[in-house]
């Protein structure tokens, strides 16, 4: 009987341990699952504000490529109508109706008035054509237009200027060489303004899907959280401008500082099959 009573109690305290591991197991279960879900919301959560960050982003340089596009559109028309416009305009006068009641010579003179302002306006208008497609690009390609932009900033005598392509036996498209002319061309200009440089060095490289263009100065300069932070403030429309067309490019733009500290150095990554 006693022998019973014992083997009961042992059965009934394993049922209790049996009971409360299961719940403890099924605790932990739900534990586990619970921290899952919420582990996977919060992941979630974080995509979405990467992707909103993304989105606004790519706002920011759309809209810096819209302003750049107008802002070069209202260039243009200022050009015409404040230059070309008057000379047009003057050239009209010399030869108005009333030359034909003119001298000879005064006629001869009128006519010669107007042809050279004329010839004014063909320069004026011939100097906006290559601000927007420089012909020694479109010719020659962009190696040439790189080597000559810089032979005239050296030839200035205030910065020391030099350019070497190591690889550039095929070129790419005009459409991509204009864009990195005009990022380059961009890059300068803030060195030369802003940097105090003493020199500027543009090197070419390129493998088997990419073209690497590397700019080094000794001036003051930026490092990439610099730039990325830059780029997201409402200000600084020249270096917006630079994003949104690596971003057209398909490519990447790097801003390091040498590890000695005595140099900037800006490397563009241009994937050789683009989608423009």
């Amino acid at each position: 009987m006693i022998f019973l009573q014992v083997t009961n109690t042992a059965a009934s305290s394993f049922s209790y341990i049996m009971l409360f591991g299961t719940l403890a197991m099924i605790s932990l279960t739900l534990g586990i699952v619970f921290f899952v879900i919420f582990h996977q919301r919060k992941v979630i959560r974080f995509n979405d504000q990467l992707k909103k960050l993304e989105d606004e982003k790519q706002q920011i340089l759309l809209n810096a490529s819209i302003k750049f596009q107008e802002e070069e559109r209202n260039r243009i028309a200022a050009d015409l109508h404040d230059d070309v416009g008057p000379l047009l305009a003057t050239a009209r006068l010399y030869l108005n109706e009333n030359m034909v009641n003119m001298e000879p010579a005064a006629q001869l003179q009128s006519i010669f008035s107007a042809k050279q302002i004329i010839d004014d306006s063909i320069q004026l208008i011939r100097n906006i054509s290559h601000s927007m497609m420089p012909p020694t690009l479109k010719n020659f390609g962009l190696e040439s237009a790189m080597s000559d932009l810089f032979q005239k900033i050296n030839g200035s005598g205030t910065l020391n200027a030099s350019v070497r392509f190591h690889d550039y036996r095929t070129r790419l498209k005009l459409e991509q060489e204009l864009l990195i002319f005009r990022i380059i061309q961009e890059l300068v200009n803030n060195i030369i303004k802003h940097s105090n440089a003493g020199f500027i060095h543009l090197t070419q490289n390129a493998n088997a899907t990419h073209t690497y263009l590397r700019l080094h100065h000794d001036g003051q300069g930026i490092v990439q959280a610099e730039f990325d932070r830059l780029n997201h403030v409402s200000t600084g429309l020249g270096l917006k401008n630079i994003a949104s067309r690596v971003k057209v490019l398909n490519g990447r733009i790097f801003f390091e500082i040498d590890p000695s500290h005595t140099y900037y150095k800006v490397t563009i990554e241009i994937p050789k099959e683009s989608t423009i």
